[in-house]
């Protein structure tokens, strides 16, 4: 039985002068198991308190408020205006802004899928896009707001259909220069030409096609047994009164297909920057993207 997927937004692909209308819809699930935690003496479920880390206390929702760690033991308190004026105005456009090769995006950088649909007579101009990635093997770089938070994403052909795939930033990604590692390299690492014929049979002989419905939690599915069997045999606990003073209180049309991708490649061939760049200019362009060091000393979610 087909699943229906629920639609989290409409807007466009947009690319050039092109608007591709499209419908963005998840394309995963989590499947963890949700433990609740409960009262013992009444099942009823628990929730979480305001807590002050320090003293222990639960603090009233007024008394708290946003704030980043600027340097230890010092923060920088952000009003609830200020921050909501930084948010990135949501435009409903996946705004590509260049097409690179598929091969060039490590797979580190790949966070959360999403399936985009075509709506309202974009069939056409989406199936476009969609052959003209798989057959050059590039993917496009956009920027999308999902949920008001920008988000840097490529846009990937999937069989039949586009596949928005969110990226993490370059900051998200941890360096990896402190970790102890061999050589790249067979000569540089050690290694023989006879380890490495072997190791390489044996990694033919273990090869085959990739069937993820093979590969299943086992964990969860262990779980999910226990539950059943508890259930079977009568092991229910029912949610039951206790006495009041114990009780917790409540908490775009397309008119002409081609003429709109020329007038872009014309547009993108105007706007082009030259290649060739002066040293004098490269300073100056890494002088500007440079940030304080205090500023990126220790950084931490509000």
């Amino acid at each position: 039985m087909a699943t229906t997927l629920r639609t989290l937004w409409k807007g466009a692909i947009s690319f050039g002068l092109v608007h591709i209308p499209v419908a963005v819809y998840p394309a995963t699930s989590q499947q963890g198991l949700d433990f609740d935690w409960l009262d013992k003496r009444s099942m009823d479920p628990v929730g979480y308190k305001r807590i002050n880390k320090r003293t222990g206390k639960e603090i009233a929702k007024e008394n708290i408020v946003k704030g980043i760690e600027y340097e230890e033991g010092q923060y920088v308190v952000l009003s609830s205006e200020e921050i909501e004026a930084a948010y990135p105005k949501t435009t409903q456009t996946i705004e590509i802004e260049t097409f690179i090769s598929a091969a060039d995006i490590p797979f580190i950088y790949l966070d959360r899928p999403y399936y985009l649909a075509p709506i309202n007579k974009g069939a056409k101009v989406y199936a476009l896009l969609r052959e003209i990635l798989r057959k050059s093997g590039k993917v496009g770089i956009a920027r999308v707001v999902i949920q008001s938070r920008q988000h840097l994403a490529a846009l990937i052909p999937f069989g039949p259909v586009l596949v928005l795939n969110l990226l993490r930033w370059g900051d998200e990604i941890r360096a990896f220069d402190s970790l102890t590692l061999p050589a790249e390299g067979v000569k540089p690492a050690g290694l023989t030409d006879k380890e490495m014929k072997v190791g390489e049979q044996l990694v033919e002989d273990m090869s085959e096609a990739w069937n993820p419905e093979a590969s299943r939690d086992s964990f969860k599915e262990k779980i999910l047994q226990l539950v059943e069997a508890k259930a079977h045999a009568g092991e229910l606990e029912s949610i039951t009164q206790i006495e009041p003073a114990e009780r917790e209180p409540a908490g775009a049309t397309i008119y002409d297909l081609t003429e709109l991708l020329q007038r872009s490649l014309d547009s993108s061939k105007q706007n082009r920057k030259p290649a060739s760049r002066t040293k004098a200019t490269d300073r100056k362009a890494k002088a500007a993207t440079k940030t304080p060091a205090k500023a990126t000393g220790k950084r931490k979610a509000a």
